[in-house]
């Protein structure tokens, strides 16, 4: 059951959602993946407006709350990164090192731990399988589709579970 006298959560992904991977995408291009360099580059990102600003304005009614594939030994980038572009703070969730499931599947599993004291608002993700496995579990989607979609990335979110 939620108490109403907490704030709702609004929930955002961070790469193709909120900070732009375009200029880092060749690392997932080339064989072997470079995932060292991919995750290097990452505070380089530039933010991505569309994203940025249904944050600070998610912020004025909701609590919000981060939620990325990244891996947990990016997390002082990351952060750093959030805080130099004037996101809202937030709990950051991210992937435990080792964890190699597929996004779709870590990310609904804290959506679902959130929702249990929480009412979840809206989840903002860019990745399609994201979208709609939270859909059909009944939480509030917005696709994040401001960013181009790139299918190196996908194939790493989904099969290699690395982002």
């Amino acid at each position: 059951m939620t108490d109403s006298s907490k704030r709702p959560l609004a929930v955002f992904d961070l790469d193709n959602t909120l900070a732009d991977t375009a200029h880092r995408q060749r690392f997932l291009e080339c064989r072997p993946r470079d995932w060292e360099s991919f995750f290097a580059a990452a505070p380089k990102d530039p933010p991505i407006a569309e994203g940025v600003r249904l944050a600070r304005d998610s912020a004025r009614e909701c609590r919000i709350v981060y939620l990325t594939g990244r891996p947990e030994r990016c997390r002082r980038e990351t952060l750093d990164w959030l805080s130099a572009h004037g996101l809202p703070e937030g709990r950051v969730y991210m992937r435990r090192d080792d964890d190699r499931r597929p996004a779709r599947r870590t990310k609904l599993e804290i959506l679902r731990r959130l929702a249990r004291d929480r009412e979840i608002r809206i989840l903002v993700d860019d990745d399609e399988l994201v979208c709609e496995d939270a859909e059909r579990a009944g939480f509030p989607v917005l696709r994040a589709r401001w960013a181009t979609p790139s299918a190196e990335l996908k194939i790493a979110q989904e099969r290699e579970g690395r982002t």
